[in-house]
C-alpha cells in the first residue's frame, strides 16, 4: 500500500463524493476519486450489498481461498476498488431511507451512479431530486447506452459493449472470429470518462454556484476510443481493418518472435529504421529502394516483417531489446501480466501496489492497478485499505450528519441503516 510519508495534501481533500455504484464501471471510476483525494462515501442495501462483495477470489487470515471460510474474509474485487473509501449501510426501500439520503446530498459535492438508464429517477434519488436539496451537487450517471437511450436490451456487460463497439472485430487477423480484449476495457475506459467530467463539472460548479448532471455510457467510451483508428477508409483505401499483430501502415511496426518469446517494435521513422537495419547487421538495407522512405515500406510491409521476425528468431527476447536499445529504436519485450505488474519502477511509483486486507494487511503477494497519477506537490494513491460493509456507519451519520445516538441506534433497529 502507498504511503503518503511526505503528509502532502491530497488534490480533491474537501470534496464529498456519495457513491451508489456496484460491480466494476461505478466502482472505479469513484477509486479514482478517492486516489485523488476525495472523501468517497460508498452507500450499499445492508441486505443486498455491492455484489462484488461475494466475488470470489477472498483473502483473509490464511491467504487466498477459492470460497468465503471466515466471516472476514473479503473478495479480492472489494478489497481493490474499496480502497481509501468509507462504506455505510443504507435500505433505499426503507420509508425514512429517502430523507436520510438527501441529508447525505446536502453534505457532498458528487453522487455517482451506475444503475440502468432511468432506475435513480424512479428511485427518486435522480439529478433532478438531488439539485433541489443541494443545487450544486454533481451527479454523475455511467450507464451502458446513455441516460436518454433505452433500447430494448439495456444490461450492457463488457463483453457486450466490447461486441457493439466494433472493438472486437479491431483485433485479430482477417477471418478470424470475433477477438474479446483480455481486460474489462469499457467497464475501465468509461469511469475514466466519468472521472474527467465529474471534475470538470465540480469545477464549474464552484465558480457558478451550479451542478449539472454528467452523463457517460459504456458504449460511448469504447466507440470513441475504437474511431481514433480510421478503419473504415483502411476499407476504402483497399486495406485490412484486422491487421493481427502488424500495423501496416507505420511498418515497421508490430510483435515480433524470439527464441524464447516475443518483442514489440515499433520504428515508423527513418532515423529508427537506420537503427534496426544497423542493430540487424543490415546497413545495407538503408540503400534498397522497398524501404527507403515510408511509403516505400507501407508497400511493402510484408516483406520487411518477413526479414524481421527472421532476424529476432536468432536470439532471446531479453538479447533483442538489449541490442536494440544499443542502436535507440523503440522496443518492448512482451510480458506475462503478473511479471508486468511487478516491475519495479510501477511499484516505486505507486501505479501498480500490494493489495492489504484491512486487519491482517498483505498476507498474500497480490499486486493491483494503482493510481498512475503522480504530482509534484500533492499525495496520489492509496494509502488505506478497503473496509468491511457498513464499517463507516457511526462516522458518517453520527459524526457528518449530526445524528443522535438514540436516532442512530433507532434507525439500526428499524433496517433503515
Amino acid at each position: 500500500m502507498q504511503q503518503n510519508t511526505d503528509n502532502l495534501p491530497r488534490p480533491l481533500e474537501g470534496v464529498t463524493v456519495l457513491d451508489l455504484t456496484t460491480a466494476l464501471a461505478g466502482p472505479y471510476a469513484t477509486l479514482l476519486l478517492a486516489g485523488l483525494g476525495a472523501r468517497v462515501i460508498k452507500v450499499e442495501n445492508p441486505r443486498n450489498p455491492d455484489s462484488a462483495r461475494t466475488n470470489s477470489p477472498y483473502l483473509g487470515r490464511e491467504g487466498i481461498k477459492v470460497a468465503k471460510q471466515h466471516e472476514d474474509d473479503l473478495s479480492l474485487a472489494m478489497l481493490e476498488r474499496g480502497r481509501n473509501k468509507e462504506a455505510i449501510t443504507l435500505n433505499m426501500k426503507h420509508p425514512e431511507s429517502r430523507a436520510i439520503f438527501f441529508d447525505l446530498v446536502r453534505k457532498a459535492d458528487v453522487v455517482v451512479e451506475n444503475y440502468s438508464a432511468g432506475v435513480a429517477d424512479r428511485l427518486g434519488i435522480g439529478y433532478r431530486a438531488c439539485s433541489e436539496v443541494n443545487p450544486r451537487i454533481v451527479f454523475t450517471s455511467i450507464s451502458g447506452f446513455g441516460a436518454n437511450v433505452n433500447p430494448k436490451q439495456n444490461k450492457a456487460m463488457d463483453n457486450i459493449v466490447q461486441a457493439m463497439s466494433g472493438m472486437m472485430l479491431a483485433s485479430g487477423n482477417e477471418g478470424d472470429p470475433p477477438v474479446r480484449v483480455g481486460v474489462p476495457f469499457g467497464d475501465l475506459t468509461a469511469p475514466l470518462f466519468a472521472t474527467i467530467g465529474t471534475l470538470a463539472a465540480v469545477m464549474q460548479a464552484r465558480a457558478s454556484g451550479q451542478g449539472q448532471h454528467v452523463d457517460v455510457s459504456l458504449l460511448g467510451a469504447l466507440s470513441a476510443l475504437v474511431a481514433a483508428e480510421p478503419f473504415d477508409m483502411m476499407v476504402k483505401l483497399g486495406r485490412p481493418t484486422r491487421s493481427g499483430n502488424f500495423m501496416a501502415r507505420l511498418a515497421p511496426f508490430g510483435v515480433f518472435p524470439t527464441s524464447d518469446g516475443y518483442i514489440s517494435i515499433c520504428a515508423p521513422k527513418d532515423e529508427f529504421v537506420a537503427g534496426l537495419f544497423r542493430a540487424m547487421g543490415r546497413e545495407e538495407l538503408l540503400a534498397d529502394d522497398r524501404f527507403g522512405g515510408r511509403d516505400a515500406r507501407v508497400r511493402n510491409h510484408v516483406a520487411l516483417h518477413d526479414m524481421i521476425s527472421q532476424w529476432t528468431r536468432t536470439m532471446t527476447t531479453a538479447r533483442a531489446a538489449d541490442l536494440l536499445a544499443d542502436f535507440e529504436v523503440p522496443s518492448g519485450p512482451v510480458r506475462n501480466p503478473a511479471d508486468a505488474m511487478r516491475d519495479p519502477n510501477l511499484l516505486m511509483r505507486g501505479e501498480t501496489t500490494k493489495l492489504e486486507h484491512p486487519t491482517y494487511g498483505a498476507v498474500e503477494d497480490i499486486v493491483v492497478g494503482g493510481l498512475p497519477i503522480r504530482m509534484s506537490n500533492s499525495f496520489t494513491g492509496f494509502d488505506k485499505p478497503a473496509v468491511t460493509l457498513g464499517a463507516s456507519n457511526e462516522a458518517v451519520y453520527r459524526e457528518l450528519l449530526g445524528y443522535s445516538e438514540e436516532q442512530f441506534e433507532r434507525l439500526k433497529a428499524d433496517g433503515a441503516i
